[in-house]
């Protein structure tokens, strides 16, 4: 059933305004549950004082690494698992660079499966360490990209291995209910383009515990062919929600309904149609029933869109881009549409920065679809950040997931300094740790994102990548539970 913009303005009801962005640091969280970027402090020696205190939210300021890769607060450690060029698989060759999405499974005998995208595309000559072609395992053997399985065993060993090769620019990703791991190619370079043999712009599935399962990948068409960043799924109702970062026009966040007396399963999406079921795009409308263009229009935290779902015409682009295939009024739109992760009974979704191409300027949203209500709530608005280079404040998330500690653990993708940083559920936010592995010049610093953050399945182990050139690295801690304030 539709919901129109009349029934949402009959029956949405927003608690409080919000405030609106002020500055470098984001607005006040004031809606129930609403998350904000405010109250960050990550002040150690060298880095001078923070902009500000946490109030016991987070776990203190971060301290420097003698060794130059990761700053944690004290009391934290962290473990290299992957070293791109450095580890090797075990076939021999090097893990793969370009470390993005990743997740955590349990394995065998109490081991921890990660599977891990490398974000890899254009002509795989070009590539230093590209994941290699493992016979049975490859899709395109143009491409450079694809998925390792990394093993985390009990008494510590590591073993690393392909679970597809072949595609581009594997992105965010996400997992299913069942246990295994969707990837996204976030490049829709067709065949004959950049040297690529197939089209791309799919999803593929990994299963990280069946190696036998990962031959002879088959691109899930239905999800349709665009830049995927990542997708979810919601078991209670059989949806997949997805997201696309491109612009040009900005991209845009899908629902994907599958056919009727369809069971999800292992395996069991290899055997549908590359037509089967309904790929749409939003359609939003704020409380007074008004259509909104684009999700950069909410400068409050708490705000409340109804959605409206508008069926994809051409889910493939044979011709024309799909976030093309809607003309002016039709649907809803947001740039650098990234990491996403289902929890709470609904998707969080991150929209990392809005610039020039976009109504409003941001440096990063972090939304809540509820498919219950229908709705989409902000719960993280981040200010544009004058000073990229400091410690104060956070710009550009990207990758994304729920805590079992209580709110969010989020990927900096910004200027600057890079973090990982958390938000309760009160709407206080902290470091949890910087990038210190300079691949720049003294002269001219430059730190990589951090990509893939996931906790292991007994939450006591946080696992985090620096895309460049590609490091998994195991977090342990005093962790603790955040309480609501």
């Amino acid at each position: 059933m539709s919901l129109t913009r009349r029934d949402f303005a009959r029956t949405s009801a927003i608690a409080g305004a919000g405030v609106a962005l002020a500055g470098s640091v984001a607005a006040l969280a004031s809606a129930p549950h609403a998350l904000a970027t405010a109250d960050t402090e990550s002040a150690d020696e060298g880095h001078g004082e923070a902009a500000g205190r946490h109030g016991g939210v987070g776990y203190g300021p971060l301290v420097a690494d003698p060794d130059g890769i990761l700053a944690l607060p004290a009391g934290f450690t962290y473990r290299v698992l992957t070293h791109s060029g450095r580890t090797r698989l075990e076939s021999g060759e090097f893990t793969p660079a370009d470390h993005d999405g990743t997740a955590a499974f349990p394995g065998p005998r109490g081991s921890t499966l990660l599977v891990n995208n490398h974000e890899m595309d254009g002509p795989r000559d070009e590539r230093e360490f590209p994941v290699p072609l493992v016979e049975g395992l490859v899709y395109d053997p143009a491409a450079p990209g694809g998925c390792t399985v990394v093993e985390v065993r009990p008494d510590g060993g590591v073993a690393e291995w392909v679970g597809i090769a072949g595609t581009a620019q594997n992105c965010a990703g996400g997992t299913t209910p069942w246990g295994t791991w969707l990837t996204c190619e976030e490049n829709s370079d067709r065949a004959g383009e950049n040297g690529m043999t197939k089209d791309h712009g799919y999803v593929f599935e990994v299963d990280p515990a069946d190696r036998r399962a990962n031959r002879d990948p088959k691109p899930l068409k239905f999800f349709g062919r665009y830049d995927h960043e990542a997708v979810v799924i919601d078991s209670k109702r059989g949806h997949a929600y997805l997201t696309e970062d491109a612009d040009e026009p900005n991209g845009l966040f899908y629902r994907w309904t599958p056919p009727e007396g369809f069971r999800y399963g292992p395996g069991t999406l290899r055997t549908l149609a590359d037509d089967a079921g309904v790929l749409q795009a939003p359609k939003c409308y704020d409380s007074g029933g008004r259509y909104v263009d684009d999700l950069s229009r909410a400068t409050r935290t708490g705000t409340v869109y109804g959605v409206d779902w508008v069926d994809v015409p051409d889910r493939d682009a044979r011709t024309v881009a799909v976030r093309e295939q809607f003309a002016a009024g039709e649907v809803t739109r947001a740039r650098k549409l990234e990491g996403m992760w289902w929890g709470d009974g609904g998707a969080y979704i991150v929209s990392s920065y809005a610039r020039e191409e976009s109504p409003v300027r941001h440096d990063g949203q972090v939304w809540f679809y509820d498919p219950r209500r229908r709705t989409l709530t902000l719960k993280v608005l981040l200010g544009v950040d004058r000073d990229p280079s400091g410690d104060g404040s956070f710009d550009g998330p990207d990758n994304i997931t729920v805590s079992p500690y209580g709110g969010l653990i989020i990927a900096e993708d910004g200027e600057g300094a890079q973090h990982l940083f958390g938000a309760t559920d009160s709407g206080r936010t902290y470091p949890i740790a910087r990038n210190e592995l300079n691949i720049g010049t003294e002269e001219e610093p430059e730190f990589s994102e951090f990509t893939g953050v996931t906790f292991s399945p007994d939450g006591r182990t946080l696992y985090a990548n620096i895309q460049e050139p590609g490091i998994m690295l195991a977090i342990t801690g005093p962790w603790k539970r955040h309480k609501r304030r």
